[in-house]
């Protein structure tokens, strides 16, 4: 529709999830009026996010080091997991200030359609975690939709044999949803109200 680089900024900020044809109409004409200061600012961020964000060795979380700040914090108690699909999950959790456990981050969940199975997840890594024995609740947040509860459904069946107490959020998270959109208070009561999985 435009010419050559602005319609190819067009076309790469419409691959950004959640940004629509429109919206990243919109983006690109507000990044072509903007300072070029202000816009080699964000290209500088960026780079260096890239260049320096890595993901926590121990849970998989976004970290600046080696281990995240939550793994790195003696404090949250160690016997208690709590698996969810992505980074972006575990900041709407610790907004709760309800759990005071660590994390896995999975990278994702189990979903046929689009090719993800359990071994294109960090299954192997959170089996890796909770073959010490320290661990006695696993707590599955995946999202509350088709994908997150067949991955809660797998989790829970492979860690069966291990004895653990295995249990998933509560209701009060719409079904179909996804935690980064539950507000405070609901997601404080699903994790009060969490069940045990019978599988």
């Amino acid at each position: 529709m435009y010419e050559g680089v602005v319609q190819n900024l067009i076309d790469e900020l419409g691959m950004l999830p959640g940004v629509g044809p429109k919206s990243a109409q919109r983006i690109a004409f507000h990044l072509l009026a903007a300072d070029p200061a202000d816009v080699k600012r964000l290209a500088h961020v960026l780079l260096e996010v890239k260049a320096k964000v890595r993901f926590c060795q121990v849970c998989g979380n976004v970290a600046a080091e080696e281990q995240c700040r939550i793994c790195r914090d003696a404090r949250r108690d160690p016997h208690v997991i709590c698996v969810v699909e992505e980074s972006k999950d575990v900041v709407a959790i610790e907004k709760t200030r309800e759990f005071r456990g660590r994390y896995h981050v999975l990278g994702g969940a189990i979903s046929p359609i689009d090719g993800i199975g359990p071994d294109d997840l960090r299954v192997r890594e959170l089996m890796t975690r909770l073959a010490d024995g320290v661990v006695t609740e696993l707590i599955l947040a995946t999202d509350p939709n088709l994908e997150g509860e067949a991955t809660a459904t797998y989790l829970a069946r492979l860690v069966k044999p291990m004895g653990l107490k295995v249990t998933r959020l509560a209701s009060g998270l719409p079904v179909g949803g996804d935690l980064e959109y539950a507000d405070e208070v609901t997601l404080g009561r699903a994790f009060e109200g969490r069940r045990l999985l019978d599988v």
